[in-house]
């Protein structure tokens, strides 16, 4: 049994497919599978159920699986150990942060990090808040920068900043006239949001949810989905309707003057908290001090 067969199960249960599975892994799909069956063979226990169409856990399976990701959570512990007695900011830092936060993070807390930590390789990620939150248990991510709330066990969360949400608009607009939108008028108009899987688009139903029921009936067409926020900007500027974007994503300066307009809530005003989360035992608390204080000059509150 090895580190790297325990690997294989975890990727393959988050997956239920061998071909995604060996995909994630780097390695070829029948290396994975004889990886496994090898695996099963050592245990005398059959840990997936194999058809056509699906590959499911047996009960014995789940258990051993459920302990497998442990082991693996306390290898990366190990590994981070062994950084204890080098400079906590000469190795890399791997920093995580979800679709809607890093495009408009990263390119300015780059440089500042750097400023900072100039002997500190970084790689980032952007993904989902789930996929996220999996790669910092297993350690293949050090931090990760996600939107409240946030809960996992053994994990330290530390407040960044916070932003209010605005509403997008195209120019001439019948709401361009306002000076601030109430929130309850949303379901009103041709709402243009993220798919599903997006913690922002369920903060916003959170902060009205009457859009709910436009999803339950789509003969109201009032509500179009886009893949990310950037795509959602284009289709407001291309007159197909409006949407809710996070401050940080509103980038009217892309356009020109007379493309897109932005206009504040009325109270009470939708928000968003942006947090840094870390596994507790992550050794090297001098680099996650390192990025607070660069995310902190970059004066985003």
């Amino acid at each position: 049994m090895t580190l790297t067969e325990l690997k294989y199960i975890v990727t393959l249960e988050q997956e239920r497919h061998f071909g995604r599975a060996a995909e994630l892994c780097f390695v070829s799909q029948p290396t994975l599978s004889v990886a496994v069956k090898k695996l099963e063979e050592e245990l005398g226990v059959m840990l997936f159920e194999r058809s056509k169409s699906a590959v499911q856990l047996t009960p014995v399976g789940e258990k051993i699986v459920n302990q497998a990701r442990k082991v693996l959570e306390q290898a990366a512990v190990i590994k981070e150990m062994a950084q204890e007695g080098k400079s906590q900011l000469t190795s890399p830092l791997r920093l995580g942060a979800i679709y809607t936060i890093g495009p408009y993070l990263f390119p300015h807390l780059i440089p500042k990090l750097q400023n900072l930590t100039p002997e500190m390789p970084l790689y980032i990620e952007e993904n989902y808040t789930a996929v996220l939150r999996r790669k910092l248990r297993s350690g293949e991510l050090d931090a990760i920068i996600i939107a409240l709330p946030f809960t996992e066990a053994d994990v330290v969360t530390r407040e960044l900043y916070s932003e209010p949400f605005e509403v997008l608009l195209p120019k001439n607009h019948p709401w361009e006239k306002r000076s601030k939108i109430p929130i309850s008028d949303l379901p009103s108009q041709k709402l243009l949001m993220l798919g599903e899987g997006h913690c922002f688009r369920d903060q916003v139903i959170e902060a009205c949810p009457a859009l709910e029921a436009n999803f339950k009936d789509p003969r109201q067409g009032l509500i179009a989905e886009g893949g990310s926020l950037e795509t959602i900007r284009h289709m407001v500027a291309s007159g197909l309707g409006i949407t809710v974007l996070p401050y940080s994503a509103i980038g009217m300066n892309q356009y020109a003057p007379d493309v897109l307009i932005s206009r504040p809530f009325a109270e009470p005003v939708p928000s968003r908290t942006v947090a840094l989360a870390w596994r507790a035992s992550f050794p090297r608390p001098k680099a996650i001090e390192a990025l607070v204080q660069a995310v902190a000059q970059l004066k985003l509150v």
